[in-house]
């Protein structure tokens, strides 16, 4: 009798925990994430003026034309162009210092950089860890500065305004280095060509 009682608690119990941790609190966080914070709970998607979706503020994306400030270099497309990664695979190349194709990869980049008359500073020749880093820093994003302001003929003073606004600064104040949201900047970069355009 006692092992018949003792299997229905612990079948009880285990029904119970399965509730509380398997429905109850992912509902809870569902919903507190949804009222509270939904913006960053459905992923950070930024929207243009029509209402289409033109990437998540949190994922790295390719930007190569010159009127725009170019992100870290990546392994990984996640989500853009024939090497894209559909299924939602991130991650570095996983090549070794030693490795002659990442000493190759790295010196055409730092060449590139130098091709341009910037200098080969370390996030625009190496590519971040998981490749979907959205962030540069507020040095690469200086540097890029001149070649961004002549592309749009608009006047450096107006762009380092916007580098300004978009730099988030270090996690809880002290983790991390701050870093320029490059899809954010480039976004405001182009509603600033259209308010201009517009009171023309």
């Amino acid at each position: 009798m006692a092992i018949i009682r003792e299997t229905i608690r612990a079948i009880f119990i285990t029904l119970m925990l399965w509730l509380l941790t398997a429905i109850i609190y992912p509902l809870i966080i569902l919903v507190v994430g949804q009222v509270f914070l939904p913006y960053q709970a459905n992923g950070s998607i930024m929207l243009n003026l029509n209402n289409e979706p033109i990437g998540s503020a949190l994922i790295g994306q390719l930007f190569t034309s010159e009127r725009y400030f170019h992100p870290r270099p990546s392994t990984v497309r996640y989500s853009q162009g024939k090497k894209a990664k559909p299924t939602g695979i991130s991650g570095a190349s996983n090549l070794a210092a030693s490795n002659p194709e990442l000493l190759k990869r790295i010196l055409e980049e730092a060449n590139q950089l130098r091709d341009e008359n910037l200098q080969p500073i370390a996030d625009m020749i190496y590519t971040s860890g998981s490749g979907l880093d959205p962030h540069i820093s507020f040095k690469a994003a200086r540097q890029q500065l001149t070649r961004v302001a002549g592309a749009r003929g608009v006047k450096e003073d107006e762009i380092l305004r916007l580098i300004n606004k978009y730099t988030d600064g270090r996690f809880l104040w002290i983790f991390g280095e701050p870093g320029v949201n490059v899809l954010r900047l480039n976004y405001a970069l182009d509603l600033q060509d259209i308010n201009r355009q517009q009171n023309q």
